[in-house]
């Protein structure tokens, strides 16, 4: 296959030109300008740009056990729709993926797949918090890494322990953070939009006194620690204290909370419930200061699907989360690139190199030699999604005009998605 005539960005070189690029055996084999071949296929990317795939190392696809809401094949349509070539799955199935066999199950299915599928293992089993896993044995079996996403972990002498093996192991654990003690309702944030609904909510100290405990632990243990969907201002501040400390701590944030604040309740309904909840305009303009600053490393989209009965009750009995894979380049795009707020190659680091390289994926680098993981996307085309690849539609940016198309992804040579 030979790409030619798009703008190739590569964050891992600073390459940014002009220029083609030849695939063989699923690599990229060559990469300059006007290479002739005329027994290859050929895909003209004149006024297009030729990226690293991008990587999200936080979706949910549901499977085992929830696959009325999303399954691993239509997840994985959803995915190379938006450009990704390489997802992780968190654990928070129906059973969790707490043990080698289910992780050991998980890939066998995941062989199938058209784009790199991976899993993170539980922390504890069956997400209790109360005993950790075998650590060792679901790394041996293929876990990337190590969260309870969704269930905020509380057992602080658990958690230092935790820490201490991923230490020795190697190995990274994420956590979701928010005290469940000091949230009244999930999905919104205490405010005075939260007051309007006549809801008390999710205050931002449930986020940053759990971040401040994990910051803390990161420093004295030296483990290798993420922060999952980061939202609010003083938790930014903490990562950026842990990090000047000599923390290896990392922050990721969500396309949504880049771009809404917690207005967005009042116009979106159940559409814009999430945990974290959206935030204060302070906390959203603080968390793209961090982006900007480098404080946080890792935009990923935290794809939670949902059915549309689930989403169409009540606020307080809707279950959180909205998906993103499909929207997720379009939406960085616009509030961070086109509001210059950062540079495009930034955006690139954000969202495939700096993922690929802290959870220690191959990916984010489409060097000579490397697996020919590409997306290809046209900046100035405009459009709108009514339909999903994905089995859910549980979004606020469902029929919003977005720039920057996906017009091809690309998993080692193979071109798995076209408009």
């Amino acid at each position: 296959m030979l790409i030619k005539n798009g703008r190739v960005i590569n964050p891992a070189t600073n390459l940014d030109e002009v220029t083609d690029i030849l695939i063989e055996d699923g690599k990229v084999s060559k990469i300059e300008k006007n290479i002739d071949l005329d027994d290859k296929e050929i895909i003209d990317a004149k006024n297009k740009i030729v990226i690293p795939g991008l990587v999200d190392v936080h979706v949910h696809f549901r499977e085992p056990g929830q696959t009325h809401k999303e399954d691993l094949v239509t997840g994985s349509q959803s995915a190379i729709a938006g450009g990704f070539t390489t997802v992780v799955q968190m654990a928070n199935t129906s059973p969790k993926i707490d043990n080698e066999k289910i992780i050991e199950d998980f890939y066998k299915k995941a062989q199938e797949l058209p784009l790199n599928v991976y899993t993170v293992s539980a922390l504890t089993k069956n997400f209790k918090d109360t005993n950790l896993v075998d650590m060792e044995a679901n790394l041996k079996a293929g876990a990337v890494a190590f969260t309870d996403d969704g269930i905020p972990n509380r057992n602080s002498d658990l958690i230092l322990n935790a820490m201490e093996k991923a230490k020795k192991l190697n190995t990274l654990i994420s956590f979701h953070e928010e005290d469940p003690n000091l949230i009244k309702q999930n999905g919104i944030n205490h405010s005075k939009v939260s007051e309007k609904m006549n809801l008390y909510g999710s205050p931002t100290i449930a986020e940053s006194s759990f971040i401040a405990r994990d910051v803390s632990f990161a420093i004295y243990t030296g483990a290798k620690v993420c922060v999952q969907h980061i939202s609010t201002a003083l938790g930014v501040d903490l990562i950026k204290f842990g990090k000047e400390h000599g923390a290896y701590i990392y922050a990721e944030v969500t396309p949504h909370h880049i771009a809404l604040n917690d207005s967005s309740v009042l116009k979106y309904n159940t559409l814009a419930k999430m945990n974290p909840p959206l935030r204060s305009e302070k906390d959203r303009l603080r968390i793209i200061e961090g982006i900007k600053d480098g404080t946080i490393e890792i935009i990923a989209t935290d794809h939670a699907p949902h059915s549309v009965d689930e989403k169409n009750r009540e606020f307080t009995k809707a279950p959180s989360g909205i998906i993103g894979l499909e929207t997720s380049f379009s939406v960085c795009y616009q509030n961070l690139v086109k509001n210059n707020v950062i540079s495009l190659n930034k955006l690139i680091q954000l969202m495939s190199l700096n993922p690929s390289k802290i959870y220690g994926l191959e990916g984010g680098d489409i060097s000579e030699g490397k697996n020919a993981d590409i997306a290809i996307i046209d900046l100035d085309k405009e459009y709108e999604l009514n339909k999903f690849k994905s089995k859910s539609s549980n979004t606020p940016f469902k029929g919003t005009k977005l720039n920057a198309m996906v017009e091809k992804t690309i998993v080692k040579g193979k071109v798995v998605y076209s408009i």
